[in-house]
C-alpha cells in the first residue's frame, strides 16, 4: 500500500511540474490615454476609486498580474477570465465605443453590480476589498445613470 501511495504522489508531483510548461500570454496590451473611459467621460474620484479597485484588473489594458497568476492550473483560469472580461468591457477602449454600445455598457454595469454578478465570485476569493458595498453599488449606479443621461443629450442634440 505505502509503494503505491508513493508512486501516486510522485506522478502528482511530477504532473503539476509538467503543466507549469503551458504558460498562457498573460498580456498588458499598451493603452492609448486618448481611447481611455478617464479621457472622454467624466469620471469622479469616488467611482474611479471603485473601478480601479473593483472592476480594472479584468476591464481593462493594465492588469496587475499577481504572483498566483504564474501557477498553473490557476493562470489558466486567470488568463481566460481577463480576455473574457475585457472582451465583454475594456475601458480601456471606451473611446471606440459608440453611444449605442456606450449606452448598453452602463446600463450592463448596474445591472451586473446590483444582481452581484460583478465582481466575479471567484475574483472575490483573494480580492476582498474589491467587494462592493451598496454605497459602492449606488455611487456606480448613479454614475452610469448619470453619464446615459448624458449620452441621450449629445445625441438630441446632433
Amino acid at each position: 500500500m505505502r509503494k503505491v501511495l508513493k508512486i501516486i504522489t510522485i506522478i502528482l508531483v511530477a504532473g503539476f511540474f509538467l503543466i507549469q510548461l503551458y504558460r498562457p500570454a498573460r498580456t498588458n496590451i499598451p493603452v492609448v490615454q486618448s481611447e481611455t473611459l478617464e479621457a472622454t467621460t467624466q469620471v469622479s474620484e469616488n467611482v474611479r476609486a471603485i473601478l480601479k479597485r473593483s472592476c480594472s484588473d479584468c476591464h481593462t489594458n493594465q492588469t496587475n498580474w499577481i504572483w498566483y497568476s504564474n501557477i498553473a492550473p490557476i493562470s489558466w483560469g486567470m488568463v481566460d477570465h481577463v480576455n473574457e472580461g475585457r472582451k465583454k468591457l475594456n475601458f480601456s477602449k471606451w473611446a471606440t465605443y459608440d453611444a449605442n454600445l456606450k449606452d448598453k455598457k452602463l446600463d450592463e454595469i448596474c445591472i451586473e453590480v446590483e444582481n452581484a454578478e460583478m465582481p466575479h465570485y471567484q475574483y472575490l476569493w483573494l480580492h476582498w476589498d474589491a467587494r462592493l458595498s451598496a454605497d459602492d453599488i449606488k455611487t456606480l449606479c448613479d454614475w452610469t445613470k448619470s453619464e446615459q443621461a448624458k449620452l441621450l443629450q449629445n445625441s438630441e442634440e446632433k
